[in-house]
């Protein structure tokens, strides 16, 4: 009932969302809606066994060799599905006999080992028997009699050797088995802490889902918040977006009108200059024609002195005599036409200010935000108003969700839970202590006989004198051969019950491991829990039978298992869409349709929008017909191109000074100097000016010849734009207005579906995240059943194993060595001198012993010396 309520709390959270596809498909701007508060989970279902994971490593190898078969899935499947009935005849059906024997099959290697430790147990206690007795009758090494053989020191060197490995690999074994005892004891205690760790997760696990439920809920003014800002700004997003539509069209006519009345600006200008350059320059060529006159008079008075007609001076003055005829102006500007005549047209044409005209028209295209704004104001209430009934209708109906109620009563049985492992918990300590005692007590018994082997090997080793004979050999050697003989006793005594302790924790912990442990490592287990009709034979589905109340849908443990392993929302993992359908509890559907309806009903008027109105296209048509294109450029051009004088005035007058340099010094060559620097005067003075004039009327005209010919098209040309873009606004606006309104439309839908995806993905990954359920089972199975208990107790039984097995080559090699160390009571006689030891010889005549030694009497020697 808990789980189901549990489900039940974790489905609420799918109350906030729809399933209607969208409608629209539009790319509205992303929202972040921040991420779903959910604390951290403090268990770490991972256990790290640290140094001994070597020996479980080493254990698991084991089991392998013994166990190389894999899951038998089907035949746990067969077998758990098939019935055995009491009666004896049940069992000897054919099916039940090959399951049995395939059973078998896989257990074989469990079997064999087991049925060899059960072997061991009963022949070694058994063999005990009857070497205990078969000594007592001084046989089998009962006799205190050694023989003597030339190859003593090294066998006894060779049992001491074998004896002491078999030892040290006991002791290896035994420190295994205590290891393992060990780490199981400290790995119970330490498992209160885990457990506690778990219940902390559940509780976390239930409380935080009504705050991420509650921040679902809280997201919704996320997207209404988003939705009311950009209503508010309707203007500029969706009147710019009709603007931006016109603006192709409006903006390129616009820019070509507006440019039309700087080239108006500029042709005046033109005019202007070439009428003033006219006028210098025939005012200009006048004066200079006038000075270059005067000139050539005063040089032809000058040339007839008297001074001229002396045989040096007569050639020069001949040659600068026939050079005046260049002293005269090249440019005639008096025959040019006048341009006063267009220029009063232009100027007619800019009295009408056509930039103010088309900055008018910008204007008002630039206002068609503020237009969409004035016009939608009515509706766009209306729709804010319809937001807020929806953010109404979720916070009611979540508060009318029994949210508290479910979370106290799933609260109260997790608290009933841990109370109740809180306080079977010591309990579990307390049979575990018992445990603990028992295998320190089987590890204490194999210390004990190991005790006995290394003093007897120690004492042995150390009292054994190789002078002595075997019935004078010193007592500390005596007591070591004793040891030997204590430790094989006991080893008789304890083996099998180590033997079968072994069997029994062999048999149970190898097959958990192999048929529990490794399974559900490779979830191998879950596709076994998961076979239709295993569990229930009426039901396909076990665990969709159980929470869903429905067999029939696909709800498996390796699903649930992995999705809650991934963290994923309980609400997905479980497949609660089957039980409880989300539309009825809320269909935003609904609410985005009535805001679909709201936003269609917005009309824009642009019929208002003037481009350029009539008297700005009839400027431009007056501009057009202003005659410019009737001025006679070639005219001016030839004129231009021409220099203002014949000749270079100051390479004249640098010639004329030159040549007044050949004459003789006197008044002829100063006054000719004289002239010179006159001529270089009216150059500096008139004709640089002049060739000013020159290029800004060059350059005037040639601008003007330029743009006439194109001034009639660039008009029709901007005419026909300005009126193609009026048209365009006066008759496409609807429709454009219409585009444009259901994209925005679909941008405010947009949010509220972005908030239904998000709502989708977070119930499925983020609200009620199911992990604290997974470490729940990985912490029962993984780490406390199998790495805890199985893999502590699988290491037990194998260390205790070895130091089983490696008892019997102990026994044989500490019965046999216990015969070099203790003393006997009698040894070998020889009658030939000859081939007596010297060791015989220094103990008695003719080599016999002594009757009595060391206060000992040998009545085997007391019978031969009489019979001898």
């Amino acid at each position: 009932m808990a789980v189901e309520l549990c489900l039940l709390l974790l489905l609420l959270c799918g109350s906030t969302v729809s399933e209607v596809q969208p409608l629209h498909k539009p790319p509205p701007g992303t929202l972040d809606f921040g991420f779903v508060p959910a604390k951290t989970y403090d268990t770490n279902a991972y256990h790290e066994p640290g140094p001994i994971g070597i020996l479980f490593r080493l254990v698991h190898s084991f089991l392998y060799l013994v166990q190389p078969n894999s899951f038998p899935q089907d035949l746990i499947k067969k077998l758990t599905q098939q019935k055995f009935g009491n009666v004896q005849g049940d069992y000897q059906k054919p099916e039940n006999v090959v399951l049995t024997l395939q059973a078998i099959y896989y257990e074989i290697g469990f079997i064999v080992s087991a049925a060899l430790g059960l072997l061991f147990v009963l022949l070694l206690p058994l063999v005990g028997l009857c070497f205990c007795m078969c000594r007592c009758c001084d046989n089998c090494g009962g006799e205190m009699h050694q023989r003597q053989k030339k190859n003593a020191d090294c066998r006894r060197g060779c049992f001491a050797a074998f004896l002491f490995v078999a030892s040290l690999i006991i002791s290896i074994g035994v420190l295994c088995a205590y290891a393992a005892n060990q780490h199981l004891t400290s790995q119970v205690r330490g498992a209160k802490n885990l457990v506690h760790s778990n219940f902390k997760d559940l509780r976390i696990f239930l409380n935080d889902t009504p705050g991420q439920i509650d921040y679902l809920v809280s997201q919704y003014n996320t997207a209404k918040n988003k939705a009311l800002s950009d209503l508010n700004n309707v203007g500029p997003l969706l009147g710019s977006r009709v603007q931006e539509r016109f603006a192709k069209e409006v903006r390129p006519a616009l820019d070509a009108a507006l440019t039309m009345a700087g080239a108006i600006r500029e042709t005046k200008e033109a005019l202007e200059n070439v009428s003033v350059s006219v006028e210098v320059l025939q005012e200009g060529t006048e004066r200079l024609h006038s000075n270059l006159t005067d000139v050539k008079i005063h040089l032809s008075n000058t040339l007839s002195d008297s001074a001229c007609s002396a045989a040096q001076a007569a050639s020069t003055c001949n040659i600068i005599r026939n050079s005046l005829n260049q002293l005269n102006i090249n440019a005639n500007f008096s025959g040019l036409p006048g341009v006063s005549t267009q220029l009063a047209k232009v100027n007619d044409v800019l009295k009408i200010d056509l930039s103010s005209l088309v900055q008018k028209g910008y204007a008002a295209f630039n206002d068609t935000p503020d237009l969409v704004l004035n016009q939608t104001r009515n509706i766009l209430s209306d729709i804010k108003n319809l937001l807020d009934l929806i953010g109404s209708n979720i916070t009611s109906f979540t508060q009318m969700l029994p949210v508290q109620k479910i979370l106290a009563d799933l609260t109260i049985y997790l608290t009933q839970s841990e109370a109740y492992v809180q306080d079977y918990f010591p309990l579990v300590e307390q049979y575990d202590f018992y445990r603990w005692l028992g295998c320190l007590i089987l590890c204490c018994m194999v210390i004990l006989i190991l005790v006995f082997y290394y003093l007897g090997l120690l004492c042995g080793t150390c009292g054994y004198d190789k002078h002595a004979s075997p019935t004078t050999r010193g007592c500390i050697s005596n007591t070591g051969g004793n040891f030997l003989m204590a430790g094989v006793g006991f080893s008789f005594l304890f083996s099998w019950v180590l033997m079968m302790t072994v069997v029994i924790t062999f048999v149970t912990g190898g097959n958990v491991e192999k048929l529990v442990c490794e399974p559900f490592e490779d979830r191998t287990l879950f596709k076994v829990l998961d076979t239709p009709y295993l569990l229930n034979r009426h039901w396909r589905n076990y665990l969709s039978a159980i929470v869903l109340k429905n067999p029939d849908i696909n709800l498996t443990f390796e699903k649930v298992y992995s999705d809650c392993k991934e963290n994923k929302g309980i609400y997905t993992t479980l497949h609660l869409e089957n039980l409880f359908n989300i539309n009825e509890f809320l269909n935003i559907s609904m609410y985005t349709e009535d805001v679909s309806l709201k936003i269609e009903h917005i009309n824009v008027n642009l019929s208002n929008i003037v481009l350029l109105d009539e008297i700005g296209k009839r400027n431009l048509l007056d501009f057009s017909s202003s005659g410019i294109d009737g001025i006679n450029f070639a005219a001016y051009l030839t004129e231009i191109n021409k220099s203002v004088t014949k000749v270079d005035l100051l390479s004249f007058a640098n010639d004329l000074e030159a040549r007044a340099d050949q004459l003789p010094k006197g008044a002829l060559e100063n006054a000719l100097k004289g002239h010179a620097n006159s001529i270089r005067m009216i150059h500096n003075q008139q004709v640089v000016p002049l060739e000013q004039a020159m290029s800004t009327l060059n350059q005037s005209i040639r601008l003007l010849q330029r743009t006439s010919s194109e001034f009639m098209v660039k008009v029709r040309n901007v005419i026909s734009a300005v009126d193609a873009a009026q048209f365009l606004i006066s008759n496409d606006a609807s429709l454009v207005i219409i585009q444009e309104t259901k994209k925005y439309m679909d941008m405010i839908i947009g949010y509220f579906e972005q908030y239904v995806e998000w709502v989708k993905e977070s119930i499925t990954m983020e609200v009620a995240a199911c992990k604290p359920i997974a470490n729940v089972i990985d912490t029962a199975v993984d780490i406390f059943l199998c790495s805890y208990v199985i893999d502590s107790v699988n290491s037990f039984w194998f260390g205790l194993g070895g130091c089983s097995i490696f008892l019997i080559p102990a026994i044989i090699c500490a019965v046999k060595l216990s015969k070099y160390y203790r003393r006997m009571d009698t040894e070998d006689v020889y009658d030939d001198v000859e081939t007596i030891p010297m060791k015989n010889m220094e103990n008695g005549n003719n080599g016999y012993h002594k009757e009595h030694l060391y206060g000992i009497h040998n009545p085997v020697m007391t019978s031969s010396v009489e019979q001898w």
